[in-house]
């Protein structure tokens, strides 16, 4: 069996050459670079089977080098394990935006090394193994529409469980990743200079997020957090740009999905701007309880006064007190955060 290659990328002398040993005792090949720039000529080489690099580096940073290997369609596919003393959740979740495969914080312990080696090859020769099958069965219809391509990024993407409130990327994050809802429900935002937020549209499960240019890897331009504890699964723009590449139906289905997104968001905006109080508030309610309902004959939401007011587009203080109205008019009930539809369908003839 052949032994899987390693490129290691550490300015950090000692570091650099103990690591290098301790792999090449756990039979793997090892390659080493001093910094970003030097790292990136050794891919140029010879393509490793999995590269682990440090962040803060003379020449060029580990996020230039992920920013590198990402944009180049031959590299793309290569594990990408970041070694940092930054501990911090947002540095890990920039890490992991850019595409990273897993993220360890030093110092490190040995089995926490090897195990994420291991379970990174194990991965992507999956994913591998994926592509062969679905290109030597592309006759017998693998992936050929949008149901598939959702079981593929559940079988092969990455899982991420999200508590309340917790960002899944914010604005100005690198964009390299595409996210399917699992379960829950996720929020995506803006924070004006005053400080208001706008909710320009929630995901709930079976919906995709996070749709940016494929072709590049610009920033993010508004932020993703779970309303409610949520599990989403992503796979990399590279991945899917190679799926849509094999047959043009699933293309078709997406950008279906993608056009709907943006009639939505037209139509919430139109709303916003010429609706009155009152309908805001009515189709707001509407709105939510399609996304976040509990399914009852009576749909209910939980959900924050605050939230709601930033899909209406309105003052907080002014969706308050048209729930009040409605609740006196029969066609809502209040039980502390709890709102209850009572008649859907007057709510929905507001002017």
């Amino acid at each position: 069996m052949n032994r899987k290659s390693i490129l290691l990328i550490e300015d950090d002398p000692a570091l650099r050459e103990n690591t290098a040993e301790l792999l090449e005792l756990s039979n793997y090949n090892v390659r080493t670079a001093p910094n970003g720039k030097a790292g990136i000529d050794l891919v140029d080489q010879e393509k490793p089977d999995l590269i682990i690099c440090d962040i803060m580096m003379p020449e060029l940073d580990g996020y230039g080098v992920l920013e590198r290997i990402n944009s180049n369609p031959d590299y793309a596919h290569i594990p990408f394990i970041f070694l940092s003393a930054k501990t911090e959740h947002k540095e890990i979740r920039k890490g992991m935006n850019l595409g990273a495969d897993d993220y360890l914080t030093k110092p490190f312990t040995e089995k926490e090394l090897l195990d994420a080696i291991e379970s990174r090859l194990i991965k992507n020769e999956t994913i591998l193994n994926a592509y062969q099958q679905t290109n030597k069965e592309e006759e017998k219809g693998d992936i050929r529409n949008l149901n598939e391509l959702k079981t593929f990024f559940e079988d092969y993407g990455e899982r991420i469980d999200l508590k309340k409130g917790e960002y899944i990327y914010e604005i100005g994050d690198r964009a390299n990743n595409i996210y399917l809802v699992i379960t829950g429900v996720i929020k995506c935002f803006k924070i004006d200079s005053n400080g208001k937020e706008l909710i320009t549209e929630l995901v709930n499960e079976d919906n995709f997020l996070g749709f940016t240019p494929l072709q590049n890897y610009s920033p993010y331009l508004e932020s993703a957090m779970a309303v409610e504890d949520a599990q989403v699964v992503f796979i990399t723009k590279s991945i899917l740009r190679e799926l849509l590449g094999k047959n043009q139906n699933i293309s078709i289905e997406l950008m279906n999905v993608i056009t709907d997104n943006v009639y939505k968001v037209k139509e919430q905006l139109l709303q916003m701007a010429y609706s009155s109080v009152r309908k805001k508030t009515a189709q707001t309610l509407l709105q939510f309880a399609d996304t976040v309902g509990n399914g009852n004959e009576k749909k209910s939401i939980k959900v924050s006064r605050s939230d709601l007011a930033s899909v209406a587009g309105i003052a907080t203080e002014s969706l308050i007190r048209m729930l009040s109205n409605f609740k006196k008019e029969g066609l809502i009930d209040i039980n502390g955060r709890e709102i209850i539809i009572l008649n859907q369908e007057k709510l929905d003839s507001i002017e």
